[in-house]
């Protein structure tokens, strides 16, 4: 018999998508499950990491709110970003399933993208970024660690994880430490104690000099920001309209100032001699630092030291146009800066006509001197040749009573304004650099000097200074010890920086015997401009490099009239023998041209030259012309050339040649032949050694050099010449017989077998006029 079987729906669980939704709902509500008092303990670590992260940046990037509440405000955004990140991510970790502490997990994976986003915003290539924000993040969860096992009493593992990451940065500092060595420089004072050079022996213009004096500032009067131009302020200045140059001012700009473009304040302090005068002005002007931390006050240290000396100091306010990262910084900036000292120079003069104020018959107008500071130092150079940029400003008319004589650069840049660059003319020119300048890393002042230049017999010279160990900030004292905004500035070198009271104390030297020999025509300082070591005894031990040219020089040389490597202004080149030698631009750090080209001679180690007797020289055969010349000039009284030592230098890939100490300084002699054949020869050294050049390591990390900042610290030197100044009375003891009247060839010899040199500003120098400094 047949059943009839009759099936029914079998029973369902729930849905495949249920089941999903609370397994997850399940381990979201286990999230901290595994975060014990351990791992909640070693929260700290990623906590305090993304507060130091957020304070650095803040440090770097100020709010103009005061450092307090900066702090705090990095504080609270450091705790809030960590905690919105850290329990996001552990919430996602925990829907993996890991079984791990996931809070802990999730904020130290929060501070590593925390660091990583900073540091890649802060100029460091990604890949540097993120290798930096590991190392950060790790140890900082290794120390949140050891806090946790020290809080659960397990103190021998604690204390051990501890201990580690304690000596962890002192292994990590000999490491790189031993990695790489400066080259070795004899030093200033044995330098100096070799005879040949005799010390200057004035008084050391680093010291106030006999005048009492007084300041205050003037301005608008109703500054937001600082009651020195507001309601203290002595005198009240005009505001300008800078409408003509500035289009772009955000909001924020406006709100933090109080001012718009229209109406920018003329605000400056003053540090006036007291007497009746007149007295020589000088304008000082800082460079583009952060707005919101202002500049003009660092440069007090020179304001009263000039001011005793019988100059009036006025260090100028333009903070309004320097950078923020809140509002940028304005469009022509270079301009603007430019334009405001015009506006100055012409409301000092109004000052200076109007009975009752401090200026009032004060002011020499024909001893006026420039000093400005990286921005600065390029914007004192064009206001220096401001009708080339303001040639239809009225402003030009208004400040004809000033005589621009002297302008002075320390570390300034060099930029295409307009397509246009400053040419000075009949105007003293100082330059002073660092070669540990992480922000202006290149020589720039180096350019403006070689387009400086000089008439006829005037009084007027140019000097540049380089500084094996001087940075860009310690100029100013308010600018800190570093180069680059923070964080960036965190990775910069800082072991064989200077001291900042040296380096301001190489500044105070040079401003001042500058200013004295330029504006009050005290000649003994001149000597320094020509050989720093006649102020050894001022100056603090480190290697320098200083070139040096006024009006009374012949020119035989400076390889600019053309390409043609056989042919130079005073003559032809007569000779070249062992040695490779090419007519080329001399070459900065990032391998660009600077606007003057040398001979680049190098001596040749070829089989074919291995063998011969031939030494490796280079001669250059004097025109008839210039022969005349040297016979109708009583005055001339020694050659003049500029060296650069190539030996430790770039090659053309921009890296430097290791090389042994003994071969860091090339070997060469000097010839000067007469009409008759006599020749007297001396080598170099007996009248200044050449020094190496200085390798400049700039990040903490050799790896970081070419990873930071676009890669602009990945060459270690440039090319920086060295004056050298060679009396006839040095040859004749060589050979009485020579007769300077008559001179035809001046010969260079390479002694060495891989020296490398490049010269350039070859000629005569003839002898100045003690009082007026002509010839």
């Amino acid at each position: 018999m047949g059943m009839d079987l009759e099936y029914g729906p079998a029973p369902q669980g729930p849905r495949l998508h249920r089941r999903v939704f609370r397994e997850l709902g399940r381990r979201i509500l286990e999230t901290y499950r595994y975060d014990t008092t351990l791992w909640r303990t070693a929260l700290s670590g990623p906590w305090t990491l993304c507060i130091l992260a957020f304070s650095i940046v803040i440090m770097g990037i100020p709010t103009g709110l005061g450092s307090a509440a900066d702090i705090m405000l990095a504080a609270g955004a450091g705790t809030l970003v960590m905690a919105l990140a850290g329990n996001l991510l552990a919430v996602l970790l925990s829907l993996t399933g890991l079984r791990c502490p996931h809070l802990f997990a999730g904020s130290l994976l929060s501070s590593y993208g925390t660091i990583l986003l900073i540091l890649y915003f802060s100029d460091l290539e990604l890949g540097a970024a993120a290798v930096v924000a590991c190392i950060a993040a790790l140890a900082c969860g290794l120390g949140g660690l050891a806090a946790g096992l020290l809080r659960t009493r397990r103190m021998f593992t604690g204390g051990l994880l501890a201990a580690a990451l304690f000596l962890s940065p002192f292994a990590l500092a000999y490491g790189y430490g031993t990695g790489s060595s400066p080259v070795p420089v004899p030093s200033l004072q044995s330098l100096a104690a070799d005879g040949q050079v005799l010390p200057i022996t004035a008084d050391d213009p680093a010291q106030p000099g006999d005048y009492t004096f007084h300041s205050f500032t003037y301005g608008g009067g109703k500054d937001l920001q600082r009651k020195a131009y507001g309601k203290d302020v002595l005198l009240a200045s005009a505001s300008v309209d800078a409408t003509e140059y500035i289009s772009s001012w955000p909001v924020l700009r406006t709100l933090f100032w109080g001012f718009d473009p229209a109406s920018l304040p003329l605000n400056a302090r003053v540090w006036m001699p007291d007497g009746d005068g007149p007295y020589p002005l000088v304008l000082m002007v800082h460079g583009n630092h952060m707005m919101e931390d202002f500049s003009e006050d660092g440069y007090a240290y020179l304001g009263e030291l000039l001011a005793s000396r019988g100059f009036i100091a006025v260090t100028l306010d333009e903070n309004f146009l320097n950078y923020s990262a809140w509002s940028g910084i304005p469009d022509n900036d270079f301009k603007a800066r430019t334009w405001m000292i015009l506006k100055h120079l012409q409301q000092i003069g109004s000052f200076a006509e109007q009975p009752g104020t401090p200026f009032y018959q004060k002011v020499d107008y024909d001893s006026v001197a420039l000093l400005g500071h990286s921005r600065g130092g390029q914007a004192v150079a064009m206001a220096a040749d401001a009708a080339r940029w303001f040639g239809s400003d009225p402003v030009l008319d208004a400040i004809q009573q000033f005589h621009i004589t002297s302008v002075i650069a320390l570390a300034p840049t060099d930029k295409m304004i307009d397509s246009k660059q400053a040419r000075l003319t009949d105007v003293s020119y100082l330059t002073l650099q660092g070669a540990r300048d992480g922000d202006v890393h290149d020589f720039y002042g180096d350019r403006q000097y070689m387009r400086s230049s000089y008439t006829g017999n005037t009084p007027g010279f140019k000097s540049s200074l380089y500084i094996a160990d001087a940075n860009h900030s310690q100029f100013n004292t308010d600018w800190g010890l570093y180069d680059q905004t923070l964080p960036t500035g965190l990775f910069l070198k800082r072991s064989r920086i200077m001291d900042g009271e040296e380096q301001r104390r190489i500044a105070k030297v040079y401003v001042s015997a500058f200013l004295e020999t330029t504006l009050h025509g005290r000649s003994e300082y001149r000597q320094l401009f020509r050989d720093y070591r006649s102020g050894a005894r001022w100056l603090p031990d480190t290697a320098y490099y200083n070139r040096f040219q006024s009006g009374a020089y012949i020119t035989v040389a400076d390889y600019d009239e053309d390409r043609n490597r056989d042919a130079v202004q005073g003559g032809t080149v007569s000779t070249t023998t062992g040695l490779h030698w090419s007519e080329e631009a001399a070459k900065d750090r990032e391998r660009n041209n600077k606007p003057s080209y040398g001979i680049l001679l190098e001596r040749s180690s070829s089989p074919d030259q291995e063998h011969t007797d031939a030494e490796a020289a280079y001669s250059i055969r004097l025109s008839d012309t210039l022969t005349q010349t040297l016979a109708e000039s009583p005055a001339v009284e020694g050659l003049t050339f500029s060296l650069a030592n190539h030996n430790s230098g770039p090659n053309e890939d921009g890296d430097s040649k290791p090389l042994p100490e003994a071969e860091l300084s090339p070997e060469v002699e000097v010839e000067l032949t007469d009409s008759k054949d006599t020749s007297a020869r001396i080598p170099l050294d007996e009248v200044m050694d050449i020094l190496p050049l200085p390798q400049t390591e700039f990040t903490l990390s050799p790896w970081l050099e070419e990873r930071i900042s676009d890669g602009k610290f990945g060459n270690l030197s440039e090319a920086v010449y060295q004056t050298y100044k060679l009396p006839f009375e040095l040859f004749l003891e060589e050979e009485p017989e020579l007769d300077p009247d008559s001179l035809t060839d001046i010969t260079f010899y390479l002694q060495g077998t891989e020296d490398k040199i490049m010269l350039d500003d070859i000629g005569f120098y003839e002898r100045e006029d003690p009082l007026t400094g002509v010839n």
